[in-house]
């Protein structure tokens, strides 16, 4: 709009052009001023028109700050490109909850209090999974760090009004505080966002967060069950090291984005019925209680052998103890 603005005057303003553009865009911001738009949990916003999760659509389109980059078309085929990448990538269980958590990123809402992290040891192509999200989610989707979430105090405003927030190469450092991820993923009521050089404000926000990496999110001090809880960890599989990387895979797959699309609300629809409630894996359940293991190995320690034993009458200092458990370490 600058750039408009500055296309008309530029003839007839001869000095501080730049400063009299700022001050012509303020003064249409404050004409066009209008309360907050109300948040539709139940609503999709696509190219060519409004999804309602009651598997209704309809043509005419609201004002959003949440559309979407694709058409909905209910005759669109299966995604096949998508899915074979996705059967050579992940156990077919954890596809399941792959698909109901993409589908929970295209509503506003919190209700499932998950995020969602994908691990693996590298090349098995996980990364393109937030291209294909990209081609779907367009402006709504922010590409950044969770750890910058905790450590910025500005990170927060970055995502208000948007639905996914993905890190794609999620720092291995242990997280030095959990209390701004745990709100993010559980709010239910306006937060305290703050940008540079000015006044803190309240502001809703609904974003997921999708972490890719090599490893799971650790925090230094914070060993509650509440941080764990809200995570759901997936594994990839082994790279078939007879595989055959295709380097269009991603764009392939990014022509397939009305199709995906229709997939993923099959999730959406599957986690609303379930209340919510994600279709979690034995190997998930498995990944989350080593990852707790790992964030308080304290337990693992005093449940090993050939280190510690326990009797009535048996006594340590907390000196010694410590060293033992170092060595254990």
């Amino acid at each position: 709009m600058e750039k408009e603005i500055l296309d008309i005057i530029e003839h007839y303003w001869t000095s501080g052009i730049s400063v009299k553009v700022t001050a012509i865009l303020s003064g249409f911001k404050m004409y066009t001023r209008s309360d907050p738009l109300p948040i539709k949990e139940d609503w999709v916003h696509f190219k060519n028109g409004t999804y309602f999760v009651n598997q209704k659509f309809i043509n005419q389109k609201e004002w959003t700050q949440n559309r979407l980059t694709v058409n909905y078309n209910k005759d669109t085929p299966k995604p096949e490109k998508w899915l074979t990448f996705l059967d050579g990538l992940l156990e077919a269980d954890d596809i399941v909850c792959l698909q109901e958590f993409m589908g929970y990123c295209f509503i506003p809402s919190t209700k499932g209090q998950k995020m969602l992290l994908l691990i693996g040891k590298g090349g098995e192509g996980k990364s393109r999974i937030g291209i294909v999200l990209r081609a779907l989610l367009g402006s709504n989707m922010n590409t950044g760090s969770i750890a910058k979430v905790e450590t910025s105090p500005f990170a927060r405003a970055d995502l208000e009004h948007e639905l996914v927030m993905l890190d794609d190469d999620m720092k291995l450092e242990a997280l030095p505080q959990t209390n701004n991820i745990k709100a993010i993923i559980t709010a239910e009521l306006p937060m305290d966002l703050e940008k540079k050089g000015q006044q803190s404000y309240q502001g809703d926000l609904y974003v997921r967060f999708i972490g890719l990496g090599n490893g799971v999110l650790q925090s230094l001090y914070d060993r509650s069950v509440g941080f764990f809880r809200r995570q759901i960890i997936l594994s990839t599989k082994e790279k078939d090291p007879n595989r055959k990387d295709d380097p269009y895979i991603a764009e392939k797959m990014c022509a397939e984005a009305e199709g995906i699309f229709l997939w993923a609300l099959e999730g959406l629809h599957r986690l609303i019925d379930n209340d919510y409630k994600f279709t979690v894996s034995q190997s998930a359940q498995d990944n989350m209680d080593a990852a707790v293991s790992d964030g308080n190995n304290i337990i693992e320690f005093l449940s090993s052998e050939g280190y510690i034993r326990f009797k009535a009458d048996y006594e340590v200092s907390s000196k010694d103890l410590y060293a033992v458990y170092k060595l254990w370490c």
